[in-house]
């Protein structure tokens, strides 16, 4: 990640860290999770597309987005990118199963090759994998802790019990800027 740039964002959710390389958005380190590449980045407030995700990030926090035009740069394997695309489909305001995915995916024995290609998801918010949940609605792993994953999906209109299960999903009304 030699010609990555970066600048840190700060959010009512914490602090992330955006990374681009020349192609597009590569990742986003989200709040308490460190990156091992963070030595070879060159830091920049300055750089358009890391500005565009900044002000794009900002918006979708305050509830006036609810998808993001971004060009993106991803690197995975050819299931990671194809969970990755699946994850970048489910609208906002809802949630999908490792197993529904996996479905999609060509079967159900798939399930745990999900999950793992959503934890190795480099973008999150932007590819929404905290959108994902157990079968019965539970709230499993997400890179940035249950909490903040709670704290997504009520932000997205989506109750969630403090057992940890999705409730109920309740409509909001966002602008797609």
């Amino acid at each position: 990640m030699t010609d990555a740039i970066s600048t840190e964002l700060h959010t009512p959710i914490g602090s992330l860290l955006l990374v681009a390389d020349r192609h597009g958005l590569c990742r986003i380190v989200l709040p308490g999770r460190g990156d091992d590449h963070a030595g070879r980045m060159v830091a920049r407030e300055d750089h358009p597309l890391l500005a565009r995700a900044a002000a794009q990030i900002d918006e979708y926090l305050a509830g006036s987005r609810k998808s993001f035009q971004l060009p993106l740069s991803l690197h995975g394997t050819a299931f990671q990118l194809s969970v990755w695309q699946l994850l970048a489909q489910i609208p906002l305001g809802t949630t999908r199963s490792y197993g529904e995915l996996a479905r999609q995916l060509g079967g159900i024995g798939k399930a745990r090759a999900v999950g793992r290609a959503a934890h190795a998801n480099p973008l999150p918010l932007v590819i929404p994998c905290h959108r994902l949940v157990g079968a019965g609605g539970d709230l499993t792993g997400f890179a940035g802790g249950l909490d903040l994953k709670k704290k997504l999906l009520r932000h997205e209109g989506i109750l969630v019990a403090e057992n940890g299960k999705i409730e109920k999903i309740i409509e909001k009304q966002l602008d797609n800027r």
